[in-house]
């Protein structure tokens, strides 16, 4: 549903940006601006602007930029039209009202809404204040009344049942949708759904409850350990998770935001101090989940428990969700020790071990998914068939074309160790090839003094060096190309010179310094590439076409902080609409 024009316009007109920003940001006037501390990043000098007078905020450290529907939509992780609402109620203005069916829509989400907050706080009172058996099950999980009061958890006893009350005081015919109560047909009424249950409220991202979580603490096994509120009109398994609502909040602290099976397992993080964990809704991870999680945080890791079952999860998991990585967001998987959950583990070792624990054993989700299959080969030409067919497929399942370029490099060059023929010829030059410790100690520390772009730069020079010939037939790829560091530049320029001058050209006939030619031979990474694909001219184009596009973007780069330093200085709108030209050039890029 889209908002009108005029209603966003008159918001604007009754909202200043820094009475928007000044109840997070502590602003100080300067000039004709305001400038505060970032609110996207910790910092200590400020370089966060205001101005009203043009209505926009611009941060000069992460460059976000934006209106004040952007600015909370970006600090307070909220849905444009929460937004919309929040700045409406705080400009003194009416929510804006749809058509005759949303409106009809939305009053019955509202019943809906209220039929579950009231549900949730009588069994959330009566819980506390009663000594129920729950009670002690909970002590024996080491959570205490603030978990109990944090996440509203709730018991609903064997005798409880609060339909008769909820159908006198709301529509009967939401009740009944709301998956709270179901028909019992040999006693022809209405019962409690979570009788004899713990109950764990599942809120939608602002906070609301939409569905339970139930789970049992007496010993029968004929009953499920979880049970589910069944899916609504306004509660979808695959489209919500446990605990987001609150973990949201935590985006601008937290890259990572850890996915674990069930609620106690959140609750037990949390209760020691791990406030960014959510759990997905007893069903495999889907899509959908993971495109929420990703609007939020830029990593995800998976934990599931230490047992079989936990892995089976995580391979489903792995296969769902490898689908909707992108080239600025991470997957990756946590794998306890068997027999351990993460509420399990964090009790017995605190948070300190296991963040540390965290960070030592992640493994990036293309990388499990290779050791996975790999465990499943006997070695035979067959089996080695299949495996590599598997990951094929699993890589064409990846929606975003470089992300799947570069897992299925990882997958082929990975197999490729596997062959006979590979193995025959790493042994016959092993000799050769293989370099002291010392050596490659040596090789990474000087490395490590390169910039990126010089690094860029030796892979595209190396790239056109090594095939002179192909290169002078394409030379349109690279006329327009600009590099950064002077020595690069000209041995570039000597390059072109000689490619539109020149019949006959060698390396030898470049006539640059010996010195130059070999860094470029010791740090162009592009060469164990080069070495498996040297006779595939297409493939050197699509590799020359890829390093020119990412020069390109250095190059963009370099412009955009060129221009936001200008506008620190002069804030002209103009400015401001070039980087914001430069930045969508960017990533057509």
């Amino acid at each position: 549903m889209k908002y009108p024009k005029e209603y966003l316009d008159e918001i604007r007109t009754r909202l200043k940006v820094s009475a928007v920003v000044s109840k997070t940001v502590s602003l100080k006037k300067r000039g004709k601006e305001f400038i505060g501390l970032s609110p996207f990043k910790n910092e200590k000098t400020p370089s966060f602007t205001v101005n009203d007078e043009k209505g926009f905020y611009h941060c000069f450290s992460t460059s976000e930029h934006g209106n004040i529907f952007d600015f909370l939509m970006k600090t307070q992780n909220l849905k444009f039209g929460e937004a919309v609402r929040t700045l409406a109620n705080l400009a003194g203005m009416r929510p804006y009202t749809f058509s005759k069916k949303d409106e009809e829509r939305e009053k019955k989400k509202q019943t809906y809404i209220s039929i579950y907050k009231k549900y949730i706080n009588f069994y959330h009172e009566k819980f506390i204040k009663n000594n129920t058996n729950a009670k002690e099950y909970l002590k024996k999980r080491n959570l205490n009344i603030n978990d109990v009061n944090n996440f509203k958890i709730g018991f609903v006893d064997k005798e409880s049942n609060l339909y008769n009350e909820l159908i006198n005081k709301f529509d009967k015919k939401v009740v009944d949708d709301s998956g709270l109560f179901y028909f019992d047909e040999k006693n022809k009424k209405f019962v409690e759904r979570f009788r004899d249950r713990l109950i764990f409220p599942i809120n939608n991202l602002s906070g609301e409850p939409i569905a339970l979580g139930g789970r049992i603490i007496s010993e029968k096994n004929y009953l499920a350990k979880y049970i589910n509120s069944p899916e609504t009109e306004f509660f979808k398994k695959g489209s919500n998770l446990y605990n987001l609502d609150k973990a949201r909040k935590f985006s601008n602290i937290y890259e990572k935001i850890y996915l674990v099976e069930g609620y106690m397992d959140v609750i037990g993080l949390n209760s020691k101090g791990i406030e960014n964990s959510v759990a997905n809704l007893g069903t495999s991870l889907t899509e959908r989940q993971i495109l929420v999680l990703n609007q939020f945080f830029n990593h995800i890791v998976i934990c599931f428990d230490g047992d079989e079952s936990g892995y089976k999860a995580a391979v489903r998991a792995a296969e769902n969700s490898i689908k909707e990585l992108k080239p600025e967001k991470k997957i990756s998987f946590l794998f306890l020790p068997e027999k351990e959950d993460p509420d399990s583990f964090i009790n017995k070792n605190g948070k300190e071990y296991f963040l540390k624990y965290s960070d030592k054993n992640i493994i990036e989700i293309h990388k499990f998914l290779f050791e996975h299959f790999k465990k499943e080969t006997d070695n035979s030409p067959s089996s080695l068939a299949i495996f590599e067919k598997k990951l094929r497929l699993i890589c064409k399942t990846v929606k975003d074309e470089y992300i799947k370029k570069y897992i299925l490099e990882y997958f082929l060059e990975k197999i490729s160790k596997l062959t006979p023929f590979s193995n025959y010829n790493k042994t016959k030059f092993k000799n050769k090839s293989q370099k002291s410790l010392s050596s490659t100690q040596k090789h990474f520390n000087e490395t490590k003094s390169l910039t990126g772009v010089e690094l860029k730069e030796y892979s595209f020079l190396y790239l056109i060096i090594n095939d002179l010939n192909l290169i002078r037939e394409n030379l349109h790829l690279i006329k327009e190309v600009k590099l950064f560091s002077k020595e690069n530049k000209l041995v570039f320029n000597k390059i072109i010179d000689k490619l539109q001058s020149e019949e006959n050209l060698s390396i030898d006939s470049l006539e640059v310094d010996s010195q130059l030619v070999d860094k470029i031979f010791k740090f162009a990474s592009i060469k164990n590439i080069l070495q498996n694909k040297i006779h595939e001219n297409y493939k050197k184009i699509e590799l020359l076409d890829e390093i020119v596009r990412d020069l390109k973007n250095y190059e963009l780069e370099f412009r955009i902080e060129e221009l936001e330093s200008k506008f620190s200085q002069d804030l002209s709108e103009s400015t401001f609409n070039e980087i914001r030209e430069l930045k969508k050039l960017q990533k057509i890029n």
